[in-house]
C-alpha cells in the first residue's frame, strides 16, 4: 500500500509541517500499544504510520528502534505521548460521566481515534474540528479497516484560524448543553491571538457542567532548549525541526484567564502523572519537556 496512489487525497494533509507532527504522536502511539505495560493503546495508530510516505519507515514497536527506550525521540518522547494520551483520555472519559455531558469536542483531532477506542456512555457525540485535508486522510486509512466508532462521531473540516465556532454550530453543537473540550497538543503551534480566540471561544460556549483539558508550554525562551536531546533527535531521526514549527511569540496565561471568568482550574506538569501512573518521563537537564503543562478546567456555573 505504501508507495501508491491509494491514500493520496488526503496524504497532503500529513506531509509538512504540523500534520508530520500527528503521524509522529501516531507513531508514539503505537509503540505504547505494543508495550506491555502500555498506558493507552490504539490499534489503529500504525496503520497512519504506515499510509503516509513521510513514516512509512518509523518504527512502531520499541523493539525496532537501535537502542530502545534510550532512544530520545521514540524512549523519552514517544513515553511522553502514551502517558499524556492515558491522561486525556482519563479526563474525556471522566468528565462525561461526572457531568454527563454528551457532546464532546476535540480541537485540533488530527489522528485522533478516541471516538474508535474508548468506552463512551449511550448518547456521546464526538466532534472532530481539523483541516479538511487531515481528516481526508484519516478517513482513508480508517475507511480501509474494521473501525467502527464508539460514539457519534461527527468530523468538522474548519482551520481553527477560521470560524471554527460557525462550523461547529453548522454541525450541530447545541450551546445550552454542556460539553467537554480537549485541545491536546495544539496551542503551542497557534499563534498567540489565536491561542485567545480558542479560550474565548470555548468559554463563551460552554455552560455550567462543561470542561476543558489543554496542553501549554511555559518557557519563557523555547530557544533555551535547542540543543536538548529531544529537539536534537527528533530533528535528525525524522526531520522535524519542532521549534520552526513552535511559536515562539509571548504567550497568554490561559489558565488564569479561565479561572478569573469562573471556571476552576488545575495546572500540572506532566512529571505530576509520571509519578502517578509508575512510568513516563521524569526531569532530566536541559528538558525541553519542563515548560509543558497539562491544565484541566471545569465549569460549575454560566
Amino acid at each position: 500500500m505504501v508507495g501508491t496512489t491509494h491514500h493520496r487525497t488526503g496524504v497532503e494533509g500529513v506531509e509538512g509541517g504540523v500534520g508530520v507532527t500527528a503521524l509522529m504522536v501516531a507513531a508514539a502511539r503505537a509503540i505504547e500499544t505494543h508495550r506491555p505495560d502500555a498506558l493507552a493503546r490504539d490499534v489503529y495508530a500504525e496503520h497512519f504510520v504506515r499510509a503516509a510516505p513521510a513514516s512509512a519507515g518509523w518504527p512502531v514497536r520499541v523493539q525496532q528502534v537501535p537502542d530502545g527506550d534510550a532512544n530520545p525521540l521514540w524512549g523519552r518522547f514517544a513515553r511522553y505521548f502514551g502517558l499524556r494520551t492515558r491522561v486525556f483520555d482519563d479526563f474525556l472519559l471522566r468528565s462525561v460521566h461526572r457531568t454527563n455531558a454528551r457532546q464532546v469536542v476535540l480541537l485540533g483531532a488530527g489522528l485522533d481515534t478516541r471516538a474508535f477506542r474508548l468506552d463512551w456512555p449511550p448518547g456521546c457525540v464526538i466532534l472532530e474540528i481539523d483541516r479538511e485535508a487531515v481528516l481526508a486522510f484519516k478517513h482513508e486509512v480508517l475507511d480501509g479497516l474494521p473501525a467502527i466508532p464508539r460514539a457519534v462521531r461527527v468530523p468538522v473540516p474548519v482551520d481553527l484560524r477560521d470560524d471554527w465556532a460557525g462550523a461547529l454550530a453548522d454541525a450541530g453543537f447545541d450551546t445550552a448543553a454542556p460539553s467537554v473540550w480537549l485541545a491536546e497538543g495544539l496551542l503551542f503551534y497557534l499563534p498567540a491571538v489565536a491561542e485567545t480566540y480558542l479560550i474565548d471561544t470555548v468559554d463563551r460556549l460552554s455552560t455550567a457542567g462543561s470542561a476543558l483539558a489543554f496542553e501549554v508550554k511555559l518557557d519563557k525562551d523555547l530557544l533555551e532548549h535547542r540543543d536538548s536531546p529531544l529537539y536534537t533527535a527528533t530533528a535528525r531521526q525524522i526531520g522535524i525541526d519542532l521549534l520552526d514549527l513552535f511559536d515562539r511569540g509571548p504567550r497568554p496565561d490561559s489558565a488564569g484567564d479561565l479561572a478569573d471568568r469562573g471556571w476552576s482550574t488545575s495546572v500540572h506538569t506532566p512529571f505530576d502523572f509520571t509519578r502517578r501512573h509508575g512510568r513516563g518521563p521524569l526531569p532530566e537537564r536541559n528538558d525541553a519537556l519542563g515548560g509543558n503543562r497539562w491544565v484541566f478546567a471545569s465549569r460549575s456555573r454560566p
